[in-house]
């Protein structure tokens, strides 16, 4: 008895430890491919940057520039925003060894499920990432230099800081794009029903409000741009979460799947 308790433990650890190591070295490729990315692109880092950096650029008054107040600022900001763009295309690669690590572990009909979900996050990121970048950068940018024109005074941002603006702005609105996503698993996982979604429609729409209160900057035109996209994509959500919504068909068969003894 001792024995078998023994043999179990030690069959237990080692399956724990074999997991360990596979996760280790998916993490390592992850990080190889950010790497060999980043490497391709070092030489890029000032292009990069000037682009990372145009809409501002383009909003400061004639003979406005950008400053920099840290010594080593003009050499690690460009390499920061390289990381960001390599990190950005290496992300199927990171999402891959993440989808092979936990694949073994879902039921075929989930497996199913996370292909559509992966690409479409990555591709829903992406898209509110051009969103802010294309449109409320611009867009905030000459609202605000338009302020200092009354006041006299010059426009001229630290690349640090700006660089630090950029990247909240990013994640705020590639993060308000995975909305869809968000509803889609709430249903599909049974989580929360479709008609419990749409009963809270209001409550969403004002928590879309607070949310873009908070994390973007204290203008009410920049917060309309994140609260109104967010608010359209819970729709969004709600129309595809239809097709997703598990049927009681469906529930029995996975519940049969989860419990092999309910059909023995």
């Amino acid at each position: 008895m001792t024995q078998n308790h023994s043999s179990g433990d030690s069959g237990l650890q080692e399956s724990f430890l074999s997991h360990l190591f596979e996760l280790r070295d998916r993490i390592i490729k992850s990080a190889i491919a950010i790497i060999i990315v980043f490497v391709s692109l070092v030489y890029w880092a000032p292009d990069i940057f000037h682009l990372f950096s145009q809409p501002l650029l383009q909003a400061l008054p004639s003979g406005g520039k950008m400053i920099v107040t840290d010594v080593t600022g003009s050499f690690f900001v460009p390499m920061k925003v390289t990381m960001l763009v390599a990190f950005l295309i290496a992300l199927p690669v990171v999402m891959y060894q993440l989808w092979a690590f936990i694949a073994p572990g879902l039921y075929q009909h989930e497996r199913k499920l996370i292909l559509p979900l992966v690409v479409s996050s990555y591709s829903l990121f992406l898209f509110g990432m051009a969103f802010a970048y294309f449109l409320v950068f611009p867009t905030v940018f000459h609202f605000m230099a338009s302020y200092n024109a009354p006041l006299g005074a010059e426009m001229s941002t630290d690349i640090d800081k700006y660089l630090g603006f950029a990247m909240n702005t990013f994640l705020a609105f590639g993060l308000t794009f995975e909305v869809p996503v968000v509803v889609v698993i709430l249903v599909r996982m049974g989580m929360v029903t479709l008609a419990k979604l749409k009963e809270i429609r209001p409550y969403v729409i004002v928590g879309a409000f607070v949310v873009a209160a908070i994390v973007t900057p204290p203008d009410v035109l920049s917060q309309l741009m994140l609260a109104v996209p967010m608010s359209l994509l819970y729709e969004l959500g709600l129309l595809v979460a239809r097709f997703y919504e598990p049927k009681p068909a469906q529930d029995d068969a996975s519940a049969s799947d989860a419990d092999p003894q309910a059909t023995a």
